[in-house]
Protein backbone atom coordinates (compact mmCIF):
# COMPACT_ATOMS: atom_id res chain seq x y z
CA UNK A 1 0.00 0.00 0.00
CA UNK A 2 1.23 3.59 -0.87
CA UNK A 3 2.37 6.31 1.74
CA UNK A 4 0.01 8.67 1.14
CA UNK A 5 1.99 11.96 0.49
CA UNK A 6 1.40 15.70 0.23
CA UNK A 7 -0.37 17.39 -2.44
CA UNK A 8 1.58 21.08 -3.22
CA UNK A 9 -1.13 23.33 -4.70
CA UNK A 10 -0.58 26.26 -5.79
CA UNK A 11 -3.26 29.23 -6.24
CA UNK A 12 -1.49 32.41 -6.27
CA UNK A 13 -1.60 33.40 -10.29
CA UNK A 14 1.96 35.05 -10.29
CA UNK A 15 4.01 32.08 -8.41
CA UNK A 16 6.80 30.70 -10.36
CA UNK A 17 7.97 27.62 -9.58
CA UNK A 18 11.53 26.66 -10.18
CA UNK A 19 14.72 23.83 -8.66
CA UNK A 20 17.00 24.31 -6.36
CA UNK A 21 19.21 20.79 -5.71
CA UNK A 22 16.58 18.44 -4.94
CA UNK A 23 13.96 21.36 -3.76
CA UNK A 24 10.40 22.49 -5.19
CA UNK A 25 10.90 26.78 -4.87
CA UNK A 26 7.87 28.55 -5.22
CA UNK A 27 8.93 32.47 -5.50
CA UNK A 28 5.98 35.75 -5.87
CA UNK A 29 7.62 38.77 -7.12
CA UNK A 30 10.94 37.41 -6.79
CA UNK A 31 11.10 36.20 -3.38
CA UNK A 32 11.41 32.61 -2.21
CA UNK A 33 7.84 31.63 0.04
CA UNK A 34 7.82 28.16 -0.25
CA UNK A 35 10.55 25.26 -0.21
CA UNK A 36 10.08 21.41 0.17
CA UNK A 37 12.11 18.31 -0.86
CA UNK A 38 10.66 16.60 -3.67
CA UNK A 39 10.77 13.49 -1.82
CA UNK A 40 7.84 14.48 0.46
CA UNK A 41 5.48 15.78 -2.28
CA UNK A 42 2.89 13.47 -4.38
CA UNK A 43 2.18 16.00 -6.65
CA UNK A 44 1.56 19.38 -7.83
CA UNK A 45 -0.86 21.54 -8.92
CA UNK A 46 -1.19 24.83 -10.14
CA UNK A 47 -4.11 27.31 -10.71
CA UNK A 48 -3.93 30.26 -13.02
CA UNK A 49 -0.75 31.19 -15.03
CA UNK A 50 1.81 30.21 -12.91
CA UNK A 51 5.15 28.99 -14.78
CA UNK A 52 7.98 26.13 -13.94
CA UNK A 53 11.50 26.20 -15.00
CA UNK A 54 12.50 22.87 -17.22
CA UNK A 55 14.93 21.77 -14.40
CA UNK A 56 12.12 21.90 -12.24
CA UNK A 57 9.48 19.63 -14.94
CA UNK A 58 12.54 17.80 -15.41
CA UNK A 59 12.98 16.70 -11.49
CA UNK A 60 8.92 16.36 -11.30
CA UNK A 61 9.34 13.58 -14.33
CA UNK A 62 12.36 11.96 -12.51
CA UNK A 63 10.88 11.52 -9.47
CA UNK A 64 7.15 10.56 -10.55
CA UNK A 65 5.78 13.84 -9.15
CA UNK A 66 2.98 14.72 -11.20
CA UNK A 67 2.80 18.18 -12.20
CA UNK A 68 -0.67 19.60 -13.73
CA UNK A 69 -1.56 22.84 -15.05
CA UNK A 70 -5.05 24.68 -13.96
CA UNK A 71 -7.06 27.33 -15.65
CA UNK A 72 -8.24 29.62 -12.49
CA UNK A 73 -11.32 28.07 -13.28
CA UNK A 74 -10.26 24.28 -12.75
CA UNK A 75 -9.77 23.52 -16.25
CA UNK A 76 -7.27 21.11 -17.24
CA UNK A 77 -4.18 22.44 -19.44
CA UNK A 78 -1.26 20.76 -18.89
CA UNK A 79 0.26 17.93 -17.93
CA UNK A 80 3.99 16.96 -16.82
CA UNK A 81 5.05 13.19 -17.36
CA UNK A 82 8.84 11.63 -17.81
CA UNK A 83 9.15 8.46 -19.63
CA UNK A 84 6.50 6.08 -20.67
CA UNK A 85 7.00 3.58 -17.17
CA UNK A 86 4.53 0.64 -15.69
CA UNK A 87 4.14 -2.80 -16.66
CA UNK A 88 3.14 -2.75 -20.48
CA UNK A 89 1.18 -5.96 -20.82
CA UNK A 90 -1.06 -4.84 -18.07
CA UNK A 91 -1.65 -1.69 -20.59
CA UNK A 92 -2.11 -4.31 -23.88
CA UNK A 93 -4.79 -6.07 -21.95
CA UNK A 94 -6.20 -2.84 -21.14
CA UNK A 95 -6.38 -1.72 -24.55
CA UNK A 96 -8.24 -4.81 -25.88
CA UNK A 97 -10.99 -4.47 -23.28
CA UNK A 98 -11.64 -0.88 -23.93
CA UNK A 99 -11.77 -2.33 -27.76
CA UNK A 100 -14.44 -4.67 -27.03
CA UNK A 101 -17.80 -2.83 -26.31
CA UNK A 102 -19.18 -6.08 -24.38
CA UNK A 103 -16.39 -6.01 -22.16
CA UNK A 104 -16.02 -2.31 -21.89
CA UNK A 105 -19.74 -2.78 -20.56
CA UNK A 106 -19.26 -5.20 -18.31
CA UNK A 107 -16.82 -3.10 -16.23
CA UNK A 108 -18.77 0.47 -16.67
CA UNK A 109 -21.52 -1.30 -15.20
CA UNK A 110 -20.06 -2.34 -12.14
CA UNK A 111 -18.94 1.54 -12.22
CA UNK A 112 -22.26 2.83 -12.80
CA UNK A 113 -23.33 1.01 -10.25
CA UNK A 114 -20.73 2.17 -7.26
CA UNK A 115 -21.80 5.56 -8.62
CA UNK A 116 -25.61 5.06 -8.06
CA UNK A 117 -25.31 3.39 -5.01
CA UNK A 118 -23.53 6.10 -3.22
CA UNK A 119 -25.32 8.83 -4.41
CA UNK A 120 -28.10 7.22 -2.66
CA UNK A 121 -26.10 6.60 0.27
CA UNK A 122 -25.51 10.70 0.22
CA UNK A 123 -29.41 10.91 -0.37
CA UNK A 124 -30.14 8.40 2.60
CA UNK A 125 -27.70 9.99 5.08
CA UNK A 126 -29.08 13.98 4.34
CA UNK A 127 -32.77 12.13 5.16
CA UNK A 128 -31.16 10.44 8.70
CA UNK A 129 -29.07 13.45 9.89
CA UNK A 130 -31.62 16.26 8.93
CA UNK A 131 -34.80 14.75 7.89
CA UNK A 132 -36.53 17.72 9.98
CA UNK A 133 -34.52 20.29 8.28
CA UNK A 134 -34.95 19.32 4.62
CA UNK A 135 -37.86 18.27 2.32
CA UNK A 136 -37.35 14.90 3.74
CA UNK A 137 -40.15 12.94 1.75
CA UNK A 138 -38.69 13.97 -2.13
CA UNK A 139 -35.54 13.16 -1.03
CA UNK A 140 -36.61 10.10 0.34
CA UNK A 141 -38.49 9.38 -3.14
CA UNK A 142 -35.23 10.21 -5.19
CA UNK A 143 -33.78 7.37 -2.79
CA UNK A 144 -36.08 5.01 -3.85
CA UNK A 145 -35.89 6.16 -7.87
CA UNK A 146 -32.02 5.56 -7.82
CA UNK A 147 -32.77 2.04 -6.31
CA UNK A 148 -35.05 1.13 -9.43
CA UNK A 149 -31.79 2.39 -11.22
CA UNK A 150 -29.97 0.16 -9.94
CA UNK A 151 -32.24 -2.54 -10.59
CA UNK A 152 -31.80 -1.66 -14.31
CA UNK A 153 -28.43 -2.57 -14.37
CA UNK A 154 -28.19 -6.49 -15.00
CA UNK A 155 -25.70 -8.19 -16.93
CA UNK A 156 -25.35 -7.99 -21.07
CA UNK A 157 -26.68 -4.18 -21.38
CA UNK A 158 -25.04 -2.39 -23.85
CA UNK A 159 -22.75 0.66 -23.31
CA UNK A 160 -25.26 3.41 -24.79
CA UNK A 161 -28.35 1.79 -22.82
CA UNK A 162 -25.73 2.04 -19.35
CA UNK A 163 -24.95 5.81 -19.88
CA UNK A 164 -28.80 6.25 -20.15
CA UNK A 165 -29.25 4.73 -17.40
CA UNK A 166 -26.11 6.57 -15.46
CA UNK A 167 -27.32 9.77 -16.90
CA UNK A 168 -31.08 9.41 -15.71
CA UNK A 169 -29.44 8.72 -11.99
CA UNK A 170 -27.69 11.56 -12.04
CA UNK A 171 -30.71 13.42 -12.79
CA UNK A 172 -32.56 11.88 -9.92
CA UNK A 173 -29.72 12.75 -7.50
CA UNK A 174 -28.86 16.50 -8.40
CA UNK A 175 -32.93 17.21 -8.64
CA UNK A 176 -33.01 17.28 -4.88
CA UNK A 177 -29.43 17.93 -4.12
CA UNK A 178 -30.78 21.71 -3.54
CA UNK A 179 -32.63 20.24 -0.75
CA UNK A 180 -29.60 19.00 0.54
CA UNK A 181 -27.77 22.95 1.15
CA UNK A 182 -29.51 24.32 4.88
CA UNK A 183 -27.55 27.24 4.89
CA UNK A 184 -26.84 30.42 2.81
CA UNK A 185 -29.64 29.54 0.58
CA UNK A 186 -29.87 32.59 -1.23
CA UNK A 187 -26.08 32.43 -2.16
CA UNK A 188 -25.57 28.07 -2.51
CA UNK A 189 -28.38 27.00 -4.39
CA UNK A 190 -28.20 24.11 -6.72
CA UNK A 191 -31.00 24.29 -9.84
CA UNK A 192 -28.92 21.98 -12.00
CA UNK A 193 -25.77 20.60 -12.71
CA UNK A 194 -23.53 23.20 -15.36
CA UNK A 195 -19.47 24.08 -16.31
CA UNK A 196 -17.79 25.23 -18.37
CA UNK A 197 -17.98 27.51 -16.99
CA UNK A 198 -20.10 27.08 -13.92
CA UNK A 199 -22.58 29.77 -13.23
CA UNK A 200 -23.74 29.67 -9.89
CA UNK A 201 -21.38 29.43 -6.64
CA UNK A 202 -22.43 25.83 -5.40
CA UNK A 203 -21.82 24.79 -9.01
CA UNK A 204 -18.24 26.51 -9.05
CA UNK A 205 -17.66 24.72 -5.96
CA UNK A 206 -18.39 21.20 -7.22
CA UNK A 207 -16.67 21.30 -10.33
CA UNK A 208 -13.25 22.40 -8.49
CA UNK A 209 -13.80 19.93 -6.31
CA UNK A 210 -13.83 17.21 -9.00
CA UNK A 211 -11.13 18.79 -10.57
CA UNK A 212 -9.08 17.99 -7.56
CA UNK A 213 -10.52 14.02 -7.43
CA UNK A 214 -9.96 13.74 -10.94
CA UNK A 215 -5.98 14.89 -10.56
CA UNK A 216 -5.73 12.57 -8.04
CA UNK A 217 -7.17 9.27 -9.72
CA UNK A 218 -5.21 10.11 -12.74
CA UNK A 219 -1.87 10.13 -10.63
CA UNK A 220 -3.63 6.63 -9.00
CA UNK A 221 -3.86 4.96 -12.45
CA UNK A 222 -0.69 5.55 -13.31
CA UNK A 223 0.99 4.97 -10.65
CA UNK A 224 -0.36 1.20 -10.78
CA UNK A 225 0.30 1.08 -14.26
CA UNK A 226 -2.97 1.81 -16.14
CA UNK A 227 -3.32 4.29 -19.17
CA UNK A 228 -5.55 6.99 -17.58
CA UNK A 229 -6.33 8.61 -21.38
CA UNK A 230 -8.55 4.90 -21.90
CA UNK A 231 -11.41 4.25 -20.04
CA UNK A 232 -14.40 1.79 -20.50
CA UNK A 233 -17.78 4.08 -19.91
CA UNK A 234 -16.37 7.31 -21.36
CA UNK A 235 -15.53 7.28 -24.86
CA UNK A 236 -11.97 7.89 -25.85
CA UNK A 237 -10.63 12.18 -27.19
CA UNK A 238 -7.77 13.66 -27.59
CA UNK A 239 -6.77 15.53 -24.31
CA UNK A 240 -9.28 13.70 -22.03
CA UNK A 241 -8.35 11.03 -19.48
CA UNK A 242 -11.35 8.79 -19.63
CA UNK A 243 -10.33 6.16 -17.05
CA UNK A 244 -10.22 8.83 -14.81
CA UNK A 245 -12.93 9.59 -15.38
CA UNK A 246 -14.75 6.71 -15.24
CA UNK A 247 -13.12 5.55 -11.73
CA UNK A 248 -14.13 9.08 -10.88
CA UNK A 249 -17.92 8.63 -10.97
CA UNK A 250 -18.05 5.88 -7.80
CA UNK A 251 -15.95 8.63 -5.87
CA UNK A 252 -17.55 11.74 -6.53
CA UNK A 253 -20.41 11.73 -3.94
CA UNK A 254 -18.34 10.39 -0.88
CA UNK A 255 -15.07 12.18 -1.81
CA UNK A 256 -16.59 16.18 -3.50
CA UNK A 257 -20.13 15.76 -2.75
CA UNK A 258 -20.36 15.49 0.62
CA UNK A 259 -17.40 17.90 1.00
CA UNK A 260 -18.90 20.72 -0.64
CA UNK A 261 -22.03 20.53 1.25
CA UNK A 262 -19.74 20.34 4.54
CA UNK A 263 -17.98 23.61 3.80
CA UNK A 264 -21.06 25.10 2.79
CA UNK A 265 -23.57 24.03 5.35
CA UNK A 266 -20.79 24.34 8.52
CA UNK A 267 -20.30 28.20 7.07
CA UNK A 268 -16.62 27.61 6.24
CA UNK A 269 -16.52 29.45 2.63
CA UNK A 270 -18.28 32.86 2.39
CA UNK A 271 -20.58 33.86 -0.50
CA UNK A 272 -17.90 36.81 -1.01
CA UNK A 273 -15.14 34.16 -2.23
CA UNK A 274 -17.13 33.45 -5.51
CA UNK A 275 -17.03 36.23 -8.27
CA UNK A 276 -19.52 36.32 -11.53
CA UNK A 277 -17.77 37.87 -14.42
CA UNK A 278 -19.22 39.42 -17.25
CA UNK A 279 -19.43 35.82 -19.14
CA UNK A 280 -21.79 34.81 -16.85
CA UNK A 281 -18.98 32.61 -15.34
CA UNK A 282 -18.54 32.14 -11.77
CA UNK A 283 -15.15 31.47 -10.31
CA UNK A 284 -13.47 31.63 -6.61
CA UNK A 285 -11.14 33.77 -5.32
CA UNK A 286 -8.02 32.85 -3.92
CA UNK A 287 -8.61 32.65 -0.53
CA UNK A 288 -11.54 30.09 -0.97
CA UNK A 289 -9.86 28.06 -3.18
CA UNK A 290 -6.97 28.03 -0.21
CA UNK A 291 -9.40 27.16 2.18
CA UNK A 292 -11.62 24.39 0.40
CA UNK A 293 -8.02 23.02 -0.58
CA UNK A 294 -6.93 23.08 3.01
CA UNK A 295 -10.45 21.20 3.48
CA UNK A 296 -10.03 18.79 0.89
CA UNK A 297 -6.60 17.66 2.29
CA UNK A 298 -7.73 17.24 5.68
CA UNK A 299 -10.77 15.41 4.55
CA UNK A 300 -7.83 12.89 2.71
CA UNK A 301 -5.82 12.31 6.36
CA UNK A 302 -9.28 10.86 7.84
CA UNK A 303 -9.41 6.98 8.07
CA UNK A 304 -12.34 4.57 6.53
CA UNK A 305 -12.57 0.73 6.48
CA UNK A 306 -12.33 0.24 2.91
CA UNK A 307 -15.73 -1.96 1.91
CA UNK A 308 -14.03 -4.69 0.01
CA UNK A 309 -10.09 -5.21 1.58
CA UNK A 310 -11.38 -5.05 4.88
CA UNK A 311 -8.94 -2.50 5.62
CA UNK A 312 -8.27 0.65 7.33
CA UNK A 313 -6.53 3.33 5.34
CA UNK A 314 -6.97 6.92 4.55
CA UNK A 315 -9.46 8.83 2.49
CA UNK A 316 -6.79 9.89 0.09
CA UNK A 317 -5.33 6.27 -0.67
CA UNK A 318 -9.05 4.86 -1.81
CA UNK A 319 -8.21 5.95 -5.25
CA UNK A 320 -5.34 3.85 -5.07
CA UNK A 321 -6.67 1.18 -3.67
CA UNK A 322 -9.28 0.96 -6.53
CA UNK A 323 -6.47 1.77 -9.02
CA UNK A 324 -4.62 -1.47 -7.53
CA UNK A 325 -8.05 -3.62 -8.15
CA UNK A 326 -8.84 -2.28 -11.27
CA UNK A 327 -5.40 -3.53 -12.52
CA UNK A 328 -5.61 -6.66 -10.87
CA UNK A 329 -8.94 -7.89 -12.41
CA UNK A 330 -7.33 -6.91 -15.56
CA UNK A 331 -4.81 -8.86 -15.31
CA UNK A 332 -7.19 -12.08 -14.30
CA UNK A 333 -6.61 -12.05 -10.82
CA UNK A 334 -9.84 -10.70 -9.87
CA UNK A 335 -13.29 -11.89 -11.76
CA UNK A 336 -14.98 -8.69 -11.50
CA UNK A 337 -13.62 -5.12 -10.90
CA UNK A 338 -15.43 -3.91 -6.98
CA UNK A 339 -16.11 -0.41 -7.20
CA UNK A 340 -15.97 1.29 -3.89
CA UNK A 341 -19.26 1.57 -1.54
CA UNK A 342 -19.63 4.31 0.48
CA UNK A 343 -21.86 2.42 4.07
Amino acid sequence: MRKLLNMLYVTSPDAYLSRDGENVVVRVDGEDRFRMPIHNIEGIATFGYSGASPALMELCAKRNVALTFLSEHGRFMARVTGRVSGNVLLRRRQYRIADSEEESARIASVVIVGKVANCRTVLQRAVRDHGANICADEVTAASTALTDCLMGIIEGLPLDTLRGIEGAAANIYFAVFDHLILNNKQDFFFHERNRRPPRDNMNALLSFLYTLLVHDVQAALETVGLDPQVGFLHQDRPGRPSLALDMMEELRPFLADRLALSLVNRKQISPSGFQTLESGGVIMDDETRKTVITAWQERKQEKIMHPFLGEKMEIGLIPYAQAMLLARHLRGDLDAYPPFFWK
